[in-house]
């Protein structure tokens, strides 16, 4: 795999932007004339997405969750590996710098999401939020799409799991926390690694791991369930942090944990490829044969039960470190349960069908 080392961008992960695979015409951003060091990066667009529906369902056994909602599409995180990336060519744009700077906006969630819930086709099940794009990523704390979101899933007792590298999920304690008092919430807090410095270019938008942490032993003060999420494993990168990070998380009160590990889909290949060309030159072959290898000899793998784990000799020796650590530590051996016992749904004229 070759690459052209592209300019670094302040407070991005990548500069590139790849050709879009369902697109004829590509155009290429005029970098010539900037600085070598770092350009200037493209200020960040908000665009309403006039989605009619909210809540989207999946058959994967590999995400936890046959429903979800994602009040975002893209992410200013900017994190290099993502792997929801590609999923940005769908609307015209690109899988690298349009990513992170073009983020579609379902301001209607909310409202969308209460009328899904309404009607009575709606079962009562566990909805994930970040099915693909974090929920709280910058914007959020200004338009709070999430939070309201989280208001409906309260109003009606639903369960929700919410995955996130932000610290601000804390600002919804208070909404997490009631929901969590009829076993229906739990936060998986990402952390890819405790290196501060490796962070701020891996995924330069997020949360610092220190304010990570901090996110873990406030959520879990509260009463609600955390999932440390080692998210991905970056093979040759980051797997030796793995039994720091499942101490660090225990430590401020994480009892559940999960890992996945790097998968490059499409042009996330050619993204980050480029990122450790820029980054780790010197170890950029050795990363990328180990992903391979973890993946059959290709750099993502597309079967159940396989895509976020990975296979062969290494990725058993991750598994069973991580499971030797976790039993160790004291971790639970799965992940919270949450039910749907608790479920109601408000009458039309505002008062509730079932009383507490």
């Amino acid at each position: 795999m070759s690459h052209t080392k592209p300019k670094q961008l302040k407070g991005r992960g990548t500069a590139d932007a790849p050709k879009n695979r369902f697109e004829r015409l590509h155009v290429e951003p005029d970098l010539d004339g900037l600085g070598d060091d770092e350009a200037i990066a493209p200020k960040t667009k908000f665009v309403r997405d006039a989605s009619k529906s909210i809540i989207a369902t999946n058959d994967s056994p590999d995400v936890g969750f046959d429903a979800s909602i994602n009040p975002y599409r893209g992410c200013e995180h900017g994190c290099v590996y993502c792997y929801a990336r590609p999923y940005h060519e769908y609307l015209g744009l690109n899988a690298g710098i349009d990513f992170e700077t073009t983020i579609l906006v379902k301001e209607d969630a909310p409202q969308l999401l209460r009328a899904e819930m309404m009607a009575t086709r709606w079962k009562p099940q566990k909805l994930g939020i970040s099915g693909v794009t974090d929920p709280y990523q910058p914007i959020e704390r200004k338009l709070e799409i999430t939070r309201r979101c989280l208001e409906v899933l309260a109003e009606f007792r639903n369960p929700v799991s919410i995955v996130t590298k932000n610290r601000l999920v804390t600002r919804d304690i208070d909404i997490l926390s009631e929901l969590a008092r009829h076993d229906a919430a739990a936060v998986a807090v990402s952390i890819t690694s405790l290196d501060s410095a490796l962070i701020r270019k891996l995924e330069p938008r997020t949360s610092q791991p220190e304010l990570r942490l901090d996110a873990i032993a406030r959520l879990s003060d509260a009463g609600i369930p955390v999932v440390v999420l080692i998210a991905p494993i970056i093979p040759a990168l980051t797997d030796h942090e793995l039994p720091a990070i499942l101490k660090a998380a225990y430590e401020a009160g994480a009892r559940y944990s999960g890992y996945t590990v790097a998968r490059l889909p499409g042009a996330v290949a050619g993204l980050f490829d480029g990122w450790l060309e820029e980054h780790y030159p010197d170890r950029r072959l050795k990363i990328i044969h180990q992903i391979e290898n973890a993946h059959g000899g290709n750099v993502a793998d597309t079967r159940f039960g396989k895509r976020m784990k990975g296979d062969g000799v290494a990725i058993e020796q991750i598994h069973k470190l991580f499971h030797v650590t976790r039993r160790r530590l004291g971790y639970q051996e799965s992940l919270p349960h949450l039910s749907t016992d608790a479920f109601r749904r408000p009458a039309r004229h505002g008062q509730l069908e079932l009383f507490d």
